[in-house]
């Protein structure tokens, strides 16, 4: 191991390219300010003319439901778009004349709306009306194809006008994903979370100068990235929720690599380097770690396209190029900003904000706080109680996970008061819980044998166990396709819907002699999550192997990226039980808005797996990036895990309070989507940096050792040096040189400034 000497046989080499880049980004600070405002009003242009409509596809590819769809797509053209339930409840027979006569006005007034391609006469078609009489319901065919390309401001109209058509005795209530869509509304997560992120901030710092470069820099990003999004949905589907991740990412990372090379330029400010070379030897150093913390987040996203998935890729391509915007302004506008405030970075300091002067220790670094510095010490002390309670922690958070229901939330979970809902339950009451998802039969008509052949299949479907009801066959204008619904006995969430859709895939529809495709809303929510799990384990198994090879290179060491990777695993495992748990719709699902038990969107622990284990990586290379400085310049692992520790613990609890705030936010969302991801990465994050940053991988190192930094001969040849701890010593000023192991003043007792 070759560790920081003070001699040198020729000078000292200078800053690699990210302190070059930062040097000239300093020395041009009008310039690359003005670049970014370009940039910006560039990406505003160009997405004001060519942004994208916001699509999603949920269906699994190759799936028996996109068979289906497909065929609806083809043969359907009316039916296979986005549909709206109308239902009505009277407090007499809906055949009355007097609301039959309201009711037919409010479907005529429903067919004139925009994107309203037909409406169902609930009088003629058959089951339209309810055993009981008091409830009939009416489907709208949409001319979009998913709810998402339905523009809200036209599913108000049909809002407005259901709400219009109520009156004593007749209650009007609207079903469907557009609807559900609609009545979501917006809520400012970007501006909590930016508050939040301000707040902490202040706490942190003291100085409003020091609090306000991250947070600008995360402005700029956000509203770069911002705009690049509708440029990416105008080439590829991008779901909706997506762009709430990506911002939500964008300002998270943003605001934490800002916080960790702000902190960093203090210190070397407080070493006595004047603003300029502390602005390049803070990108030369923890610019570095930046740089490959991001890069772990982009490895982590680009695991969804393993997952194959339309909607999963879009959504990674939004999140990428906002980690992608967030470490170009790390790189060129933050030491350009330094130019303008670096000097100023301690004044404007708030009353806690007062500090002792900076006291160097020997190796010429700032030294952390006591409090840090005993903790470590406690964990060396203590590293196998540690590693139990570590680890029993993680598990039993991770315990609700066992029994996890996954499935698509649908109207059934929405709040009482939405007119969603009150369809749905309407619609349960009067035909049944399937009527909520009714399933799709759609079949090739061959031949005119094929045709008569229809009435048995419906016979054969309607015989089969958990069947409530199957319409009579729809054959097509063409007369080459044919479409029954089926209603089943259970609601669309239930476990025995699924055993249906398998019995007549595997057992019934085979036996009729046609090739018959299920669809619906129901199968396709059923086969996509049988197609994410399936694909998951692949996901998982690519994004940790280029993980642990991308901190084999970073580290130079073995050990590391396994117990890195086996410690991001639990994290990701207790994120999944918190989630679990408040799905259930008790106790703790109540405290977020969750009433009802909730299944669980398979495509969650994809987003939660992916987007955790880059942000679990980005503390692990905070953390390990500053043990490996302390490693190569004392030789002693005990000291160099306590040191780093010390160093980076409170960078990592700010950085970790500012992405539970901002994902935090997340949480009063109306969409149970982005509910459930704000809260699943809120609690991820503070089991992160809690248990598992500041208290196991610690334990866990000391236990292991030197063999920690151990890597074969042959492979350290063989590996580039990338030197992500950077290169310290070379701007440290001579008097302040660091010693070498056994070295006087190597073994001096660490001091503290704050």
């Amino acid at each position: 191991m070759n560790h920081f000497t003070t001699t040198s046989d020729g000078p000292p080499p200078g800053p690699g390219l990210l302190g070059r880049l930062a040097r000239v980004s300093f020395r041009n600070r009008w310039r690359v300010v003005a670049a970014w405002l370009v940039a910006i009003a560039a990406a505003v242009g160009l997405s004001t003319a060519y942004a994208g409509d916001f699509a999603a596809d949920y269906s699994a590819p190759g799936s028996d439901s996109r068979q289906a769809q497909d065929l609806l797509e083809a043969r359907f053209p009316t039916q296979s778009g986005d549909t709206v339930d109308v239902v009505v409840h009277a407090d007499g027979p809906v055949t009355d004349p007097e609301i039959q006569a309201d009711v037919t006005a409010l479907l005529d007034e429903l067919r004139g709306l925009p994107h309203v391609a037909a409406v169902e006469d609930p009088y003629a078609v058959p089951g339209g009306i309810s055993a009981d009489g008091d409830i009939l319901v009416a489907r709208a065919n949409l001319d979009v194809p998913n709810p998402d390309a339905m523009p809200v401001e036209d599913t108000e109209r049909l809002i407005a006008a259901a709400d219009a058509a109520e009156r004593d005795g007749l209650e009007v209530a609207l079903g469907g994903q557009s609807i559900a869509l609609a009545e979501q509304g917006e809520i400012g997560s970007e501006a909590i979370g930016m508050a939040a992120a301000a707040v902490i901030l202040l706490i942190t710092f003291g100085s409003v100068v020091a609090a306000g470069l991250p947070l600008l820099v995360a402005v700029a990003g956000l509203a770069l990235s911002g705009m690049l999004t509708g440029l990416i949905a105008a080439v590829v589907d991008v779901p909706d929720w997506s762009t709430a991740l990506a911002t939500m990412m964008g300002i998270a990372l943003g605001i934490d690599y800002v916080l960790l090379m702000v902190t960093r330029f203090r210190e070397w400010r407080a070493a006595g380097l004047e603003t300029e070379r502390a602005t390049v030897a803070t990108l030369d150093t923890a610019g570095r770690a930046v740089m490959v913390a991001g890069s772990t987040v982009m490895v982590s996203m680009l695991g969804l396209f393993a997952m194959g998935l339309t909607f999963m890729q879009g959504a990674a391509l939004v999140t990428i190029a906002a980690v992608l915007v967030v470490m170009a302004a790390a790189a060129t506008l933050f030491p350009a900003l330094l130019g303008f405030f670096g000097s100023w970075v301690d004044r404007l300091r708030l009353p806690w904000g007062r500090r002792r002067p900076a006291t160097l220790a020997a190796g010429g670094h700032v030294e952390p706080s006591r409090a840090w510095l005993r903790w470590g010490r406690l964990i060396d002390r203590h590293s196998i109680i540690a590693t139990v309670v570590g680890v029993g922690l993680l598990l039993a958070l991770a315990a609700p996970f066992l029994g996890v229901r996954f499935g698509f939330p649908d109207a059934g979970n929405n709040e009482a008061d939405r007119s969603s809902r009150q369809a749905y339950d309407l619609l349960s009451e009067g035909f049944g819980p399937g009527a909520n998802g009714p399933l799709l039969l759609v079949t090739d008509l061959q031949s005119p044998s094929d045709t008569d052949a229809l009435p048995a299949l419906g016979e054969a479907v309607a015989a089969t166990d958990g069947v409530a009801a199957v319409l009579p066959a729809a054959v097509n204008p063409a007369g080459d396709a044919a479409m029954l619904t089926v209603l089943p006995d259970s609601g669309p969430q239930d476990a025995a819907t699924e055993d249906l859709i398998h019995t007549l895939r595997d057992d019934v529809l085979p036996a009729t002699g046609l090739d018959v495709h299920v669809g619906g809303v129901t199968a396709t929510s059923i086969d996509s999550t049988e197609n994410t799990a399936e694909r998951l384990p692949l996901l998982i198994g690519g994004v940790v192997t280029l993980s642990m090879l991308l901190l084999l290179v970073s580290f130079r060491s073995i050990v590391i990226p396994i117990t890195a990777a086996a410690m991001n695993l639990l994290s990701v495992a207790a994120a999944y039980g918190v989630v679990a748990l408040v799905l259930e719709g008790g106790w703790a699902g109540q405290l977020i808005g969750i009433d009802t038990e909730t299944p669980m969107p398979a495509f969650i622990p994809v987003l939660v797996f992916a987007v955790l284990f880059g942000l679990s990586m980005d503390y692990e290379v905070f953390l390990i990036s500053r043990m490996r400085e302390a490693w190569t310049r004392t030789g002693d692992n005990a000291r160099a895990i306590v040191e780093g520790l010390a160093g980076t613990g409170r960078v990592i609890t700010a950085a970790a309070a500012i992405m539970i705030a901002v994902f935090a936010a997340f949480i009063p969302s109306p969409e149970v989507f982005l509910k459930v991801i704000g809260v699943g990465m809120a609690a991820a994050i503070l089991v992160d940096a809690t248990v598992v940053r500041m208290l196991l991988v610690p334990a866990v190192m000391h236990l292991i050792g030197r063999a920690n930094w151990w890597l074969p001969g042959w492979l350290e040849r063989r590996l580039p040096q990338l030197h992500v701890e950077g290169r310290p010593e070379v701007y440290l000023p001579a008097a302040n040189a660091p010693a070498g192991p056994g070295e006087p003043g190597a073994d001096l007792e660490l001091a503290t400034t704050r």
